[in-house]
């Protein structure tokens, strides 16, 4: 190690001793890249040490002064025990005066470099501690140490069993251990006195620093703590003053203001850990009163001139060291030792010197010889040989092995988080034991008599604070925070400290991720790594074989069975890898794996349920609130007044709640426990009735997914009343909760119209409404404290009437709709607004179609010949509203699919209104009202509107055909109904046929026929019965108009067009051989009316050529008739069931007999004129065709008159009879030209 490594170890960066040489580095930094740490190469043995200063309050390094040879040290320097600006405020402790390490040094390091404990840090101790347990094989002086654990992380304190048992005669505090000690290793105790020569060598070492130091100006006062700039805390102030957790106490001004606080550079925190210092904390929950134990804060501040993270081998220790270090000229940085001249360094001076200087990373140590006090030589020595020294001989590679060996020893035994360990040795003993003083101090009738207890769990608390608000936490580290909070509150008395408790169960129900309630898997795998990371509370480690070092109590008489473990030999511990289990014997402490949603919120809720109940019990003014038993559910009392109000009442409940939410914005505050906004109470009351509010919500949300909807109901009444009381009690409300009671009332909207939409079920979700845990009941009760809890009574009542479940529901979306009003929350969560809109516009669809059944219920009970009721028409317009807000819903958010489908709802509307208008009086006098075609137009216009909102098919195909079968279907019921009820005293025939033939087109123009779909054959058999309907209306003209023979013409034509494509469509059909045979039927008359005006019998032969041809076309129906028949004759035979039971439902017999007597007939009668025109022209001309044709007419005329004859044949042979007639009819020609 050379000069230059060390350069910079200690130096402080310029300006540093302007601020009255302070010297803060942050975490990971030193003063100089060169002073990162060094090796070492001793005697062949490599040994690894490296050095990082994380904290210096030491002024600049000076060089020392060199005495002269005769310099008598008895007598004192002029500067001595005075400050000097060259010491800084710590010179007396520089110079070795200040009292021995007290008990709690380690935590005072622990708080101020929070970042390294419980992970990267094994140890954290005084540095004359590490060199007391490293010296433990070479020394036969007694080892007292009091041993923590937090996370992976050991604290050791010096345990001056002397000093505590003196205590404990004026005090009490620590009889127990007293007597134990007394009973178990040194039944004659007695204080020992130090020598007259121990106090000699400690006022000479003194005055001999003093004297080093160089002289001019050494007296000079300098400015003192408090008055110092506060630059060099203000990183502290900011941390202490910026957002954190809420602590657990209010720090003293002696802690606060102390210059050797560190700073650790510590990244903002997440917004979600944010809760807000303590602005007020009780008197009696001071830092100070709470540790002061005879002396300023016991210890707890951070007294070193120098922290120093210290690796030696694999060991991390976060060390404290006063050692003085000078520097300057040739020596930029030495250590300087005082020796007596007659006294040889031994073994344990040389360790003591040389794990010292490792520690400081000083590559020189500067000895002044002097005998009785009088000065002789100064020897220099580098530390790299200070093994090798005279009578001082040691090996390194040993060292190493120590310090490996009773790292395990202690990480294998104390495992026990917040427990206390004590280690200790008896003077001039080779046994080592390790007891567990929390088990033994357990046995006493009050474990705070353990003084350890409150800064183990501050501790505790403080690391879980840190992991936790980190902002790249991993969440594999969840297990370490759980384990060190669980402990932190095992150790706490609740009522001595309520606010840690509350603020430790807060931060327990936080490890549990309640936003992602969809990924729950994903979320909890990687909490399971951390098997080499911490441990559980609940595991104890087995001991190591003898192999690795026996520590098991045996019947040697040197072990106690109150000894956790026991080094034998000190030995041993210079045996590599003795223990070796450093790693192997940490118990896993995972994170709890949650299998379902509802365990995870459990979990949560009994934590946020502690977490009040300690807030709860702090709470000066609790004996003035009417008791209430905890185990009794609150009662009700609200339901009978909603259930009475109806929607009248649930509008003025609405009122009253948007009313309430604008006096939020002003923040007004109504608390009824008498909490005082601000306290620490306050504070933590609302973050845990915020956190209560989000984890029912969640398992509402979960509840609702299992389709559980009365449990889904109790869980979001659960979150609305936590919410309500946070609102009762927050001053000022944050635009994220109000989000989240958007969210809350969107959910509760959705399950009370999924408890519309099932009401068949009723009685089981009324049950578990009304079930509820003690667990709900508790926090409830809680709740209660601060307000009634009814402000979203209205929301959460469980009625049976399904128009005031619907009308709730559409009041949840509506309010949830006004909150996102607020604070432009609009804008900030576009998601959620288009999410909250589609509800709306969903909801007010429900209702529409609600009262529209209703009045199309109320139409169909009404007597036909009675006008419209008031009540109809009173839903018509409740039914018409909802569809209009629900359109202007979707429309606001650009939703054309489902505006179209309440535009094709309020079309639907528009039919019910006109079929409601139907003609009173007789059937037969009835006609076609203007109200209907009002109405009828009206549902056109709201189909089109459809249409165009959906602009083309490509954006929804479904809902584009559903809208233009619904208007396809409008205008062929009008025409219908025009046609049937033609309004003649109105209007005349002309216009009527005119209205008809254009609605039936536009009706044929919206009917889809060729595209492939479910609704095909449908289409088909709408198209089909148009063509029908129109054929016969303009046969009807033909036969009733005399006159204009172009009109006539253009009749005649259109007739046969549309009945040659009615009988196309339905030759497509197979289930409508009925209407095919009609339509065969009336071109047939068609054809005999058009036979009647004809005056040629060759024009007559061909007409009736054509209606025969019509006929053997009719073929196809009958063979369709016949199939139906013969299965519905088989159905008896296979399957024992009445034939009617299953026979098709479109086969009418009655209508199939009367079709066959009328084909019958006219077939009969064709015949009988074929033969009678063919007859009249065979005797003027000769022709073998018609020979031909007129003798198979003849042939079939006289078959089918023997078949109609026969009045006992059945449907079938009647069917048969014909199918074979027309066969022969098809083959003979029938007269076919």
């Amino acid at each position: 190690m050379g000069d230059s490594k060390e350069a910079g170890a200690e130096c402080p960066p310029a300006g540093a001793a302007a601020r009255g040489g302070l010297s803060l580095l942050s975490q990971g930094e030193s003063e100089d890249p060169s002073a990162q740490g060094s090796a070492l190469f001793l005697g062949g043995n490599e040994v690894k040490s490296r050095a990082v200063v994380k904290y210096s309050s030491a002024p600049p390094r000076t060089a020392f002064a060199r005495l002269e040879e005769k310099t008598d040290l008895k007598l004192p320097p002029a500067n001595w025990l005075r400050e000097s600006a060259k010491l800084g405020p710590a010179g007396t402790t520089i110079l070795g005066n200040s009292k021995k390490s007290k008990p709690f040094s380690s935590f005072g390091m622990a708080y101020d470099f929070i970042d390294s404990v419980g992970n990267d840090v094994d140890v954290v101790s005084d540095s004359e501690n590490i060199k007391k347990l490293l010296k433990i094989p070479y020394s036969k002086s007694h080892v007292s140490m009091a041993v923590h654990r937090i996370g992976r992380t050991l604290l050791l304190d010096e345990l001056d069993i002397q000093e505590l048992f003196m205590r404990s005669s004026q005090t009490g505090d620590w009889t127990w251990l007293k007597e134990f000690y007394q009973r178990l290793i040194d039944q004659k105790w007695q204080r020992k006195k130090k020598s007259k020569e121990h106090w000699y060598q400690k006022a000479i070492l003194s005055k001999f620093l003093y004297y080093s130091i160089n002289g001019d100006g050494a007296a000079q006062p300098v400015p003192s703590t408090a008055e110092q700039p506060e630059s060099s805390s203000s990183d502290q102030t900011n941390d202490s003053d910026g957002a954190s957790w809420p602590a657990p106490f209010e720090m003293p001004s002696s802690v606060s203001e102390d210059p050797s606080a560190s700073s650790q550079g510590s990244e903002p925190l997440e917004p979600s850990y944010i809760v807000g210092h303590v602005a007020s904390a009780p008197k009696e929950q001071n830092l100070t009163t709470l540790f002061n134990d005879g002396e300023n804060s016991q210890g707890l501040k951070n007294d070193f001139v120098r922290n120093i993270l210290w690796t030696f081998e694999d060991i991390h220790m976060l060390v404290g060291s006063n050692m003085p270090i000078f520097g300057g000229g040739r020596y930029p940085a030495v250590s300087l030792r005082l020796r007596d001249n007659n006294k040889p360094i031994n073994v344990l001076t040389g360790i003591d010197y040389w794990l010292d200087n490792l520690i400081c990373n000083v590559p020189e140590l500067v000895m002044c010889f002097h005998v009785n006090g009088i000065v002789q030589k100064y020897e220099m020595i580098k530390t790299e040989e200070i093994p090798n020294l005279e009578n001082s001989n040691f090996s390194t590679k040993v060292i190493k092995d120590i310090a490996q060996n009773i790292l395990s020893f202690l990480k294998s035994n104390c495992t026990k988080e917040g427990h206390t360990y004590w280690l200790f040795k008896a003077s001039g003993s080779d046994i080592v034991k390790l007891y567990d003083l929390t088990t033994l101090c357990e046995e006493t009738e009050d474990k705070y008599q353990n003084p350890f207890t409150m800064p183990v769990a501050i501790l505790l608390y403080k690391v879980a604070c840190n992991m936790m608000m980190k902002k790249n936490q991993n969440k594999k580290h969840y297990g370490t925070i759980r384990t060190l909070l669980l402990n932190c509150v095992k150790l706490l008395d609740k009522s001595r400290h309520p606010q840690i408790i509350a603020s430790a169960n807060y931060m327990l129900s936080e490890l549990f991720q309640l936003d992602e309630p969809k990924k729950e898997e994903s979320s909890e795998s990687p909490l399971n790594e951390n098997s080499d990371e911490s441990y559980s509370e609940e595991e104890e480690e087995m001991p190591d074989s003898d192999e690795n070092g026996s520590y098991s109590t045996s019947s040697d008489p040197s072990d106690d069975n109150k000894a956790v473990a026991i080094i034998k030999s000190v030995g041993e511990l210079s045996v590599p890898e003795k223990y070796k289990s450093i790693h192997q014997i940490r118990p896993s402490c995972t994170f709890p794996v949650c299998h379902d949603t509802e365990e995870r919120c459990r979990l949560v809720l009994s934590y946020v349920l502690e977490g009040l109940k300690s807030v709860d019990s702090s709470i000066k003014k609790e004996s003035d609130l009417p008791a209430a038993d905890p185990n009794t559910p609150i009662p009700l009392k609200y339901e009978d007044e909603s259930t009475r109000g109806g929607p009248e009442g649930l509008e003025k409940q609405m009122a009253l709640f948007l009313d309430k939410m604008g006096s939020l914005q002003k923040g007004n505050y109504s608390s009824q426990s008498g909490m005082i906004p601000g306290s620490w109470q306050h504070k933590m009351k609302l973050q845990l009735i915020l956190k209560s509010s989000k984890a029912y919500y969640v398992l509402s949300d979960a509840a609702m997914s299992l389709q559980k909807y009365g449990r889904a109901l109790r869980y979001i009444k659960l979150a609305l009343q936590s919410h309500d009381t946070y609102c009762c009690l927050c001053t000022n409300m944050l635009s994220e909760v109000l989000l989240f009671l958007s969210q809350y009332l969107t959910l509760c909207g959705d399950i009370q119209l999924m408890l519309a939409q099932n009401a068949n079920n009723r009685a089981a979700h009324l049950e578990e409404f009304n079930y509820q845990t003690k667990e709900d009941q508790e926090i409830l009760h809680s709740l209660h404290r601060e307000s009634s809890c009814q402000g979203f009574a209205w929301a959460t009542d469980l009625s049976t009437d399904l128009e005031s479940q619907l009308s709730v529901s559409c009041k949840c979306y509506e309010a949830a709709n006004e909150i996102l009003q607020f604070s432009d929350l609009k804008s900030q969560n576009p998601e959620h607004y288009v999410q909250v809109l589609k509800r709306m516009g969903n909801i007010r669809n429900e209702m529409g179609v609600f009262y529209m059944n209703q009045a199309a219920a109320l139409q169909s009970e009404r007597v036909v010949s009675k006008s419209v009721s008031t009540a109809e028409q009173q839903l018509w317009k409740k039914s018409f509203s909802c569809f209009e807000k629900g359109i202007h819903n979707f429309e606001s958010i650009d939703d054309a699919t489902n505006a179209a489908l309440l535009l094709c709802n309020t079309g639907r509307l528009m039919r019910i209104c006109a079929q409601a208008h139907c003609g009173a009086g007789d059937e037969f006098k009835r006609e076609f009202s203007p109200e209907e075609g009002l109405y009828y137009n009206k549902a056109v216009d709201y189909y089109l509107k459809a249409l165009r909102s959906l602009g083309t098919r490509d954006i929804h195909p479904a809902v584009w055909d559903s809208v233009n079968w619904e208007l396809s279907t409008t205008y062929f019921t009008m025409a219908t109904l025009q046609q049937d009820y033609a309004p003649l005293s109105r209007k005349a025939q002309e216009q009527i046929e005119k209205e008809v033939s254009e609605a039936m087109m536009k009706s044929l123009k919206y009917c889809d026929v060729d595209s492939v779909s479910a609704r095909q054959p449908l289409c088909q058999y709408r198209a089909a019965t148009i063509h029908h309907r129109l054929a016969s209306m303009y046969h009807s003209c033909l036969r009733n108009q005399v006159g204009d023979e172009h009109l006539r013409k253009q009749h005649r034509v259109l007739a046969d067009l549309h009945y040659s494509k009615a009988v196309k469509l339905f030759q497509l059909l197979k289930d409508a051989p009925c209407e095919l045979l009609r339509v065969q039927l009336e071109r047939v008359a068609f054809a005999e009316f058009q036979m009647t005006s004809q005056n040629s019998n060759v024009g007559k032969l061909k007409t009736l050529s054509g209606a025969l041809d019509i006929m053997v076309r009719t073929k196809h129906a009958f063979q369709l008739i016949r199939k139906e028949l013969v299965e519905e004759f088989d159905q008896p035979k296979s399957d024992e069931s009445p034939p009617a039971a299953d026979s098709s439902p479109s086969l009418n017999r009655e209508e199939v007999i009367k079709l066959l007597s009328i084909f019958e007939s006219r077939l009969s009668f064709l015949l009988l004129q074929s033969i009678k025109l063919l007859s009249s022209t065979k005797k003027k001309t000769s022709n073998t065709d018609e020979d031909g044709v007129l003798k198979t007419n003849k042939q079939i005329y006289s078959q089918l008159l023997r078949a109609t004859a026969n009045k006992n044949a059945t449907l079938l042979e009647r069917i048969d009879v014909l199918l074979h007639l027309l066969d022969q009819l098809a083959r003979g020609g029938g007269g076919v030209q």
